[in-house]
């Protein structure tokens, strides 16, 4: 019997699917025995991901391309991993983000965790000082800096707030890996620093993903 060739192309998308599904059980796995989700469960599951993330090979640019130069300063792609698995579950991200990009600080009302294959993003970290009574002002306070870059990840637990900004010369490629969905997550809030105002993120902010092939 004759045997069938899997073009390359195809062969990669395969190896990619089948690693991604794997990382995303194991993460399953990690949850189940860590519950309620904590930092220290959230270190693991960025260990978990840093080990995907050596696999680059697997996430070529010519999958997963950049924003085009004529774009502008800032543009920004997402593609899904794990589109089927719908938007009450787990949701793998791979962003890939032109330096100059920034966004407002903001909340995810679920967990996240980043980690980086290419490129640096600078995620400055803040304290909510306000009483949080009025559901239209917030005020806050930095806390820290970190640059996500290879081998450098972040977490963050659903009420933490931060802000990006995308540096370097060259484009980001990061997993984005979330507790739900980020088109489900319509409650997040945005804050304007200079005016306190808290705007709808997902309404003011969002844009839509892509599904990676």
């Amino acid at each position: 019997m004759a045997e069938t060739l899997i073009p390359l192309k195809d062969s990669l998308a395969l190896q990619r699917s089948e690693l991604v599904a794997e990382t995303l059980e194991d993460i399953n796995h990690i949850l189940a025995q860590h519950q309620p989700v904590a930092r220290v469960t959230l270190e693991a599951i960025a260990a978990r991901l840093e080990r995907l993330a050596a696999q680059k090979q697997l996430f070529p640019r010519s999958d997963f391309a950049p924003p085009a130069a004529n774009e502008g300063v800032g543009a920004s792609t997402r593609y899904r991993l794990n589109a089927g698995d719908g938007d009450e579950g787990l949701a793998l991200y791979l962003n890939s983000i032109n330096p100059g990009k920034t966004t407002i600080p903001h909340n995810h009302t679920t967990w996240a965790v980043i980690v980086a294959l290419e490129g640096q993003e600078v995620n400055r970290i803040y304290r909510r000082t306000d009483d949080g009574l009025n559901p239209e002002f917030a005020a806050l306070d930095l806390v820290r800096e970190l640059t996500v870059q290879p081998g450098t990840s972040v977490a963050f637990l659903p009420d933490d707030i931060h802000s990006i900004h995308v540096v370097g010369d060259a484009p980001t490629l990061h997993f984005h890996l979330y507790g739900r969905a980020l088109e489900a997550l319509s409650g997040r809030i945005g804050i304007n620093l200079e005016t306190g105002q808290v705007l709808n993120y997902n309404a003011t902010q969002f844009q839509a993903s892509k599904v990676a092939a």
